[in-house]
């Protein structure tokens, strides 16, 4: 969604230092032990979207050739690493209805999930009430995630998210990993 290839350009551009501020985080969690999984979307059997909401009517034409492997559906470069889990989906709108995410994390002993990245408008708000329904303590700092417009995304962090998941910064959170064992090896 971020890449050289986005198909929400509106989201891309006001994402600004997202990818800075996600590699810088990644970065301290794989020194600190912490597992990196990115859940993808990787598009959908066929070519036709699941489901009836309007942004599939409209991301349709743009991503009916999207398959795994493909350039657009890669974890951006500079935010991927030897160890980290890549757990791709070819449905829905966000990546813990009905996928194996959320059991693969419990498999792997996560307790707490950092979720970041795109988008505030509809994904992160729906996995981070899945995942705390599912019982996994969920921290989000705001400067690595991103939503269109930039002040639609500041109010689903105060007024949704705030209510979910501990928000934090990225910079807190480094800092936190580094004074503490608070989210162990597994987080």
């Amino acid at each position: 969604m971020l890449g050289p290839d986005a198909v929400l350009p509106g989201l891309a551009a006001d994402a600004g230092e997202l990818v800075q501020n996600l590699s810088r985080l990644l970065y301290a969690a794989r020194g600190c032990g912490i597992r990196v999984v990115h859940a993808t979307y990787e598009g959908t059997s066929g070519g036709r979207p699941t489901g009836t909401a309007r942004l599939w009517r409209a991301l349709g034409p743009a991503i009916a050739e999207w398959e795994p492997g493909a350039t657009a559906t890669k974890v951006i470069d500079e935010l991927l690493a030897p160890g980290d889990l890549v757990l791709g989906r070819r449905h829905g709108l966000f990546p813990t209805l009905d996928t194996e995410l959320l059991p693969v994390l419990r498999d792997l002993g996560v307790q707490a999930i950092v979720l970041v990245g795109v988008s505030l408008n509809l994904a992160l708000p729906h996995t981070a009430g899945h995942a705390t329904q599912a019982g996994f303590e969920v921290v989000v700092p705001r400067d690595a995630v991103s939503g269109t417009p930039t002040e639609y995304g500041e109010q689903v962090l105060d007024n949704t998210i705030a209510v979910l998941a501990r928000l934090t910064t990225v910079d807190d959170l480094i800092a936190e990993w580094s004074d503490s064992d608070a989210f162990g090896a597994s987080s």
